[in-house]
């Protein structure tokens, strides 16, 4: 799997971004495409190579009229009207609502009536587009991440002075890995962190990986070190996919046993990934029941809502946690009981199991009225030999 390794070392902006890229091996066009099909006459984008300290590196400008700003609803619409893939183009506007959500959070508005100021420039629009497009055509499948540089001080906006980082900045940061250093500069803009936190990055060093390129965005900045933003680009070697999830835990002895069927489908339904119920020995030698929640980082909110309306717990314990896990997908197959879904799960590129999903097979038995295990183990067998891999 391809992946890729953002060094944040001098922080993170939209434009370093995109200069990183192209000094990865992205083609320029990719942005020019950006501007012609939105029609954007008066914006053009530079690019140039430049030295950072002794490091060659690639700068991104991107030209556009300075009073020229535009409000959430108009970005929306003109990302909508962009030809692109329907991934490439939710993933886009994800990205920039996340964005203007931790405006509205904190300048305490709706997102209809914000007031985007230096964010509803036109480059931000293509900061965020461009770098979705270009992260997508380079093949990159994951992302990993350093924690990242904010650096410090006062910056001037149409807000007024703010403190660094921006308030925005650290709204979006939120769950992810920074520092301070002794630098007065604004190192990490809120686009730069919205386009990162929008791949759902691994943060930590370097993993073990083959690496087969690697490119240098150039900021604006002079500063005692380089302001530039690394990237390196290459083959995952670990032969398991590796993430970070959140662990949620309450333990319950008061509640209706009853309830926790309804309780676990809601959370299902929610987002979780998993579910799961642990009998445990409470306070007064009282039996209870430990209900955990694994989801993703993003999820967690709307499930600690469900389970403090759903349950009688008064308290839930949130961890972070490494999980690593191989490949797998869900395919449909044609068998002599019908088209039915199958997990499908690799190892080192080799399939190590297959799953039929139960409720295609529940549907199969009751219609054809045969054993459940019969129709289980026939679609195995038959998925199996198609794939011209035998299971026992």
């Amino acid at each position: 799997m391809k992946i890729a390794y953002f060094d944040c070392f001098s922080g993170i902006s939209g434009d370093m971004i995109l200069g990183a890229l192209i000094d990865a091996g992205l083609t320029p066009e990719n942005l020019t495409r950006i501007i012609s099909e939105l029609n954007l006459r008066d914006c053009r984008i530079e690019i140039e190579k430049t030295k950072k300290g002794s490091i060659s590196a690639t700068r991104v400008n991107i030209i556009v009229p300075p009073k020229e700003r535009k409000s959430p609803a108009t970005f929306l619409n003109l990302l909508d009207s962009l030809d692109l893939p329907l991934p490439q183009k939710e993933k886009s506007k994800n990205i920039f609502l996340s964005i203007a959500r931790a405006e509205a959070q904190i300048h305490r508005e709706n997102i209809e009536d914000l007031h985007l100021h230096e964010l509803g420039s036109l480059d931000t629009l293509i900061d965020i587009v461009g770098a979705v497009i270009g992260i997508h055509q380079m093949g990159i499948k994951k992302i990993y991440a350093s924690p990242v540089n904010l650096g410090r001080g006062i910056v001037d906006t149409a807000h007024g002075l703010l403190p660094v980082p921006a308030p925005a900045t650290l709204e979006i940061l939120k769950g992810a890995p920074v520092y301070s250093g002794e630098v007065e500069a604004e190192l990490t803009t809120p686009t730069g962190a919205a386009i990162l936190m929008g791949f759902s990055p691994v943060f930590g060093p370097i993993p073990c990986m083959k690496i087969e390129k690697i490119g240098y965005g150039a900021g604006q900045k002079e500063l005692p070190f380089p302001n530039l933003l690394r990237i390196i680009i290459g083959k995952e070697k670990s032969q398991f996919n590796e993430d970070w999830v959140i662990l949620l835990e309450t333990n319950i002895d008061d509640m209706n046993p009853e309830f926790y069927e309804y309780i676990i489908d809601s959370l299902f339904k929610c987002g979780a990934l998993d579910v799961f119920l642990t009998p445990v020995q409470m306070k007064k030698n009282r039996p209870g029941i430990m209900l955990s929640v694994i989801c993703q980082e993003e999820k967690q909110d709307k499930l600690l809502e469900t389970i403090f309306k759903e349950t009688t717990t008064l308290g839930v314990r949130v961890s972070r946690i490494k999980r690593r896990v191989i490949e797998r997908k869900i395919q449909k197959f044609t068998t002599s009981l019908g088209e039915i879904k199958v997990k499908v799960s690799m190892l080192n590129d080799k399939i190590v199991n297959l799953s039929p999903e139960y409720e295609d097979c529940k549907q199969i038995a009751l219609e054809k009225k045969l054993p459940l295990k019969e129709v289980y183990e026939r679609i195995k067998k038959e998925v199996s030999s198609k794939l011209h891999e035998p299971f026992q």
